[in-house]
C-alpha cells in the first residue's frame, strides 16, 4: 500500500496536485494540515483516493480534529499537525504519544523540515512543507516486507 503524505501547503493548490499527480499509485492522501481549503478541494477532485486530515495551526475556524489514528496496510499510523506537542522544539512529545496509542508509524509536519526516522520500532515521518517550488512530499510504502518512507521533492 502506498500512502502519500503530505503538509503545510498553505494555499499552494497546484503543488498539492501536482503531489497527488505524480504518486498515482497513491491509495491514501494523508494531510497533516496547514491546507484544509485545498486538501478540501483535492478530496473532490480525487474522488478514487481515500484523504484523511487534520488541522493546523493555521486552520483557522477548523471543525477537523488536531489528530488522527488509523490502521491501513496492518500498520496503526498516529497522525497530527504538530503544533499541539510543541514539535518545533522537540519530538519526544508527539513521539511519546504515537508510542502511547501503539503506533508503528509517527506522521507529523509543522516544522516545514522534513525528517524520516526509525526509532526503536516506530517509523517516524515529517514531510515537510508541500508550498513553493522547494516543496517536499513523503512517501509511506507498507508491504508484507516491510515499511519504506521517502522524501521527494515536488
Amino acid at each position: 500500500m502506498r500512502i502519500l503524505v503530505v503538509s503545510d501547503t498553505h494555499r499552494d493548490s497546484f503543488s498539492l496536485r501536482a503531489a497527488i499527480l505524480k504518486q498515482p499509485r497513491a491509495e491514501v492522501v494523508i494531510h497533516l494540515g496547514d491546507g484544509e481549503e485545498e486538501a478540501a478541494d483535492a478530496k473532490d477532485s480525487f474522488r478514487d483516493r481515500m484523504f484523511l486530515m487534520v488541522r493546523g495551526n493555521c486552520d483557522w475556524g477548523s471543525t477537523l480534529p488536531d489528530e488522527g489514528f488509523t490502521a491501513l496496510g496492518g500498520k496503526n499510523i498516529f497522525y497530527t499537525h504538530g503544533y499541539t506537542y510543541n514539535v518545533k522544539y522537540g519530538i519526544y512529545n508527539v513521539v511519546s504519544a504515537a508510542r502511547g496509542r501503539k503506533a508503528d508509524i509517527l506522521l507529523f509536519g509543522h516544522t516545514h523540515t522534513a525528517l524520516t526516522e526509525y526509532r526503536d520500532g516506530l517509523y517516524i515521518m515529517n514531510p515537510g512543507s508541500l508550498c513553493g517550488s522547494a516543496g517536499t512530499y513523503g512517501i509511506l510504502d507498507i508491504t508484507p516486507a516491510g515499511i519504506v518512507t521517502n522524501i521527494l521533492k515536488v
